[in-house]
């Protein structure tokens, strides 16, 4: 709790008692590896702060003709926020589904506790605010790296962003993320290690 108590910390103006009852709204919940946390099909009921391990998001694709399989949108890890956030706050059934990667210790708030943040205080709609914006900001960078990026590219920002973490996610989840297949993914890493 004391990496969420220490985002509390550094707003201005804002006291040790107000920080602690905010951060008394986060309940702690460890998920072991491969832990489905949201099925697609149900609502998000929760905004979480990764205190430790990695959660995958993915979406799974069938076709007829095709065997099934998962494609992997997005990463959080630790020391960020993260939520089926379209679904949490339009409170509809999500269409993807999201996923522990390894043993993961969340904070996670309720909808309603973060409501009743919002209306208490003008700090619980600032880290909503924040939350938001850092949502958004990782969901418009991938965007533009799928647009403009080659899967290289896509695979070395991927390392950037997660440094401590890249050696913990399976390849399969990482070739799907970067939207090239396993082997492919293998061919990069191997002329990566050359250079």
């Amino acid at each position: 709790m004391e990496k969420l108590l220490s985002i509390y910390r550094t707003i201005d103006g804002l006291s040790h008692e107000e920080a602690q009852y905010h951060v008394s709204k986060f309940k702690k919940i460890i998920y072991p590896k491969k832990k489905l946390i949201l099925k697609e099909g149900t609502t998000e009921d929760y905004l979480y702060f990764i205190d430790s391990g990695i959660i995958r998001f993915f979406v799974n694709k069938t076709h007829p003709t095709e065997p099934s399989r998962q494609i992997t949108f997005s990463f959080i890890a630790e020391n960020m926020f993260g939520s089926a956030y379209d679904s949490f706050i339009t409170r509809s059934p999500c269409s993807y589904n999201v996923e522990t990667v390894q043993e993961t210790t969340v904070y996670r708030i309720h909808f309603d506790d973060l409501q009743e943040l919002y209306a208490r205080s003008p700090v619980g709609n600032y880290m909503g605010r924040i939350s938001a914006e850092h949502l958004y900001v990782r969901k418009t960078q991938r965007e533009i790296s799928l647009l403009v990026n080659s899967a290289e590219e896509r695979y070395l920002n991927l390392v950037k962003t997660y440094p401590n973490f890249i050696s913990d996610i399976p390849l399969k989840h990482i070739a799907s993320y970067i939207g090239i297949t396993p082997q492919a993914l293998s061919r990069i890493r191997k002329r990566i290690a050359l250079t």
